[in-house]
């Protein structure tokens, strides 16, 4: 995928407007186009547009977007799309091309008389990649993303929630955009529970409200983490649903290998790093990696496996340890040879390798 005439064109176009959401948006797209071969450059795009536009805003422009009536705060904003790569299971890739292809080809399924909505539910523990997936679907499907800030949408008014809601659902159509219900079940709670306010229920009707309100078009994505707080009539309006889990070990050993190697490392090593980091998240083996990546940056040195090995040992989902700096202490090498021989059947040989230290060493590290 390269970077079109177009999308420069469109990109010098919207410069010269002082257009900071069309800038974004093309900016959004040549990083997205580059990043299969060039991530570097595609992040450093992505970093200035993490400015949000400063100076642009500072010249006049503003994006016109819905505000909470009392605080003024802006209901929504407008994400960037992704440039990290989005590893899948098998089951939740079938899904996520099916949701693909039926959105792009939504004109021919009316014509038959099978269009549906077209909203997907997320689900599952933080850092499985549920606002990845959506922003992927965004950047494949070439269509602005804008996340539901429920700060600003869950009023201290309550009765002002269910307003705040409807301008949402009003607005994300004329922009052709992709609603994200980040956390939806926030806004979106049985309505049966006995702790909730009659007006925080009647948000939930709100909701469904505006889910119905939109035509066969409109692409709504929704992500929680507490599954089983969802009202039945919110999960019956979103008939296609990915329930994301910690990776398993095929897709654990390909984060390691994109994310710590960039594809190019040694397959023994990132098979170890799949079995000892057994239910962590991909954000949690993303984070390992690239603490450890910035680390040889500064010092000029190259990646310590045994550090990374002591990183993934300390840490839990959500919870991860810090690489170290250098070597480790003789106390910490004899922890993890006894830990990786006697527990996943380690040689001796790839030991002293992980370990950057002798056979020898190895030998009286298990005998001690």
């Amino acid at each position: 995928m390269q970077v079109s005439s177009e999308d420069i064109i469109a990109l010098i176009e919207a410069s010269l407007e002082a257009n900071y959401s069309n800038v974004r948006t093309a900016s959004n797209k040549i990083a997205k186009c580059i990043s299969n071969y060039d991530l570097e450059s595609a992040q450093k795009i992505k970093s200035i547009l993490r400015k949000r536009g400063v100076p642009l805003q500072s010249s006049g422009y503003m994006e016109s977007l819905p505000v909470d009536m009392k605080s003024r705060a802006p209901l929504l904003e407008e994400a960037q799309w992704p440039v990290s790569p989005l590893f899948l299971n098998s089951e939740a890739k079938n899904v996520f091309q099916t949701f693909i292809a039926d959105v792009v080809n939504i004109e021919e399924l009316i014509s038959h008389g099978l269009a549906g909505r077209l909203n997907l539910l997320l689900s599952g523990p933080p850092g499985t990649g549920k606002t990845l997936v959506a922003g992927h679907i965004a950047a494949q499907l070439n269509r602005p993303l804008y996340i539901v800030r429920l700060d600003s949408v869950i009023s201290s008014l309550l009765g002002d929630t269910a307003k705040n809601l409807r301008q949402i659902f009003d607005f994300a159509p004329k922009k052709n955009a992709i609603l994200f219900l980040d956390e939806v079940d926030a806004v979106a709670k049985l309505r049966d529970d006995r702790h909730e306010l009659g007006e925080l229920k009647r948000v939930v009707n709100t909701l469904i409200q505006g889910l119905d309100s939109l035509d066969d078009h409109a692409v709504v994505i929704a992500a929680t983490n507490h599954s089983g707080l969802l009202d039945p009539a919110i999960w019956r309006r979103f008939p296609y649903k990915i329930n994301f889990q910690t990776p398993d070990y095929d897709l654990r050993q390909n984060l390691w290998s994109h994310f710590l190697f960039l594809d190019s490392g040694d397959e023994s090593i990132t098979a170890l790093l799949a079995k000892l980091s057994d239910g962590l998240s991909g954000a949690d083996i993303e984070s390992i990696s690239i603490a450890t990546r910035r680390k040889c940056v500064l010092t000029k040195m190259d990646i310590n496996i045994g550090s990374v090995v002591s990183a993934v040992i300390a840490s839990s989902l959500g919870n991860t340890a810090t690489p170290t700096n250098g070597e480790l202490s003789t106390v910490e090498k004899k922890s993890i040879t006894n830990l990786l021989h006697r527990t996943h059947g380690v040689t001796q040989v790839d030991l002293a390798r992980i370990l950057n230290t002798s056979r020898q060493t190895i030998s009286s590290y298990l005998k001690d």
